[in-house]
């Protein structure tokens, strides 16, 4: 049986996915698993019983990565599961950027009752007027799910695509479209594009990366569209540069006080994901990556711990061991488990950065004896007999 907790709400159709052996609790000091969204993680007190936390989105700046990591708590993310719903706000900011589409609606709701406001309105509609987007230049920074899916449908709209992203993985790479321009050096979508939108995670080395030197750049009509992150971008930069009419428009998922209520700034109240379809998708890979976790052991789209996968355990014992990425580590495991006379049939290592997992299946049960010993070794986080 496995405790889990939800910290948000979670779509139903994910939770319908777990089987009868998990059971809900309602304080994180008594789950094993946690599936949340938004609720901040940072100073909540992780119990030694936590395995694994699945974030029903993308951002993962709620959840402390590095101390889930040293506790050998594995922490999960739902990449791609909301791409389409935030792609689609993404073009819906293009538009009222475009064209003063909400001007419009309040200037005629201001108008309730005139009876002459059908004639009025093809007075008043040319203080409304806009340009289109087929034919600008759009300029995609970071290629990942999203990304990818904002560059393919903008050549279909007829914008001149250009996309950046010197880490683009080889699935994003095998579907992003032909008609893609692929640029090398960011500093080009810059200084020539009409639309810039930002699709990178926020790591020390992006945040703020659109500053006032990048926005020096661009040209005074340039919309910059924001549905990352907000720090992503030095919004305070951008505020001054929309008052002095250096760049067109700055739109943003991120509504803070910086941004709310101040020139050229269209803010939408972070609904990027917030479609029915996303929160679907995102609670579905969450649970479907928990189950695989807790009944197999596999580690699929962790943010603290490299991907581990060895498929259904069919085998009479599997164990796992996340610990640091040190050398030694696996001859210690070997050299215990031969000593109680347990034979590894099939074993995977892997690791990113300071830390690793080793998943090892044997030929006989692992008694609690040598689980203790495994874990008493020097760099090993935590010992999972997972059957």
């Amino acid at each position: 049986m496995f405790n889990y907790t939800c910290l948000n709400p979670i779509a139903g159709v994910g939770l319908d996915l777990l089987s009868d052996e998990y059971n809900k609790v309602d304080d994180i000091k008594d789950a094993q698993a946690v599936l949340v969204r938004s609720a901040a993680m940072h100073d909540m007190e992780l119990p030694k019983t936590l395995e694994v936390v699945a974030r029903a989105g993308a951002g993962v700046n709620n959840i402390p990565l590095d101390k889930c990591a040293e506790a050998g708590i594995v922490v999960f993310n739902t990449p791609g599961a909301n791409a389409n719903g935030v792609k689609e706000l993404v073009f819906a900011g293009m538009l009222l950027a475009a064209r003063d589409v909400v001007g419009g609606i309040e200037w005629v709701k201001g108008e309730e009752g005139n009876a002459d406001v059908a004639k009025l309105a093809e007075k008043q509609k040319k203080n409304f007027a806009g340009s289109e987007i087929a034919g600008k230049k759009l300029g995609v920074i970071g290629l990942g799910a999203i990304g990818v899916k904002v560059a393919n449908a903008a050549t279909h709209l007829g914008m001149e695509v250009y996309g950046y992203d010197p880490y683009i993985s080889v699935n994003a790479a095998w579907s992003l479209s032909r008609n893609v321009n692929h640029v090398n050096a960011v500093e080009e979508i810059y200084k020539n594009c009409d639309y810039i939108t930002i699709h990178v995670p926020l790591l020390d080395s992006t945040k703020k990366m659109i500053n006032a030197e990048a926005i020096a750049m661009m040209k005074p009509t340039t919309v910059v569209l924001n549905f990352a992150r907000d720090l992503l971008v030095d919004e305070e930069a951008m505020v001054a540069a929309l008052e002095e009419g250096k760049i067109a428009k700055y739109v943003s998922d991120f509504p803070n006080p910086t941004t709310v209520g101040k020139k050229g700034c269209i803010v939408t109240p972070h609904i990027g994901a917030s479609t029915e379809e996303s929160e679907d998708n995102c609670a579905v890979m969450a649970v479907k990556e928990i189950r695989d976790f807790l009944e197999n052991g596999n580690i699929t789209h962790s943010v603290n711990y490299p991907d581990c996968n060895m498929g259904e355990c069919k085998s009479a014992g599997r164990l796992l061991l996340l610990h640091r990425n040190v050398k030694g580590m696996i001859s210690s495991y070997t050299s215990i488990l031969g000593d109680a006379n347990i034979n590894i049939s099939d074993m995977t290592n892997k690791s990113r950065g300071d830390y690793a997992c080793t998943l090892l299946d044997v030929d006989a049960p692992v008694t609690k004896e040598v689980e203790e010993k495994l874990q008493t070794l020097d760099g090993v986080l935590k010992v999972r007999i997972v059957k």
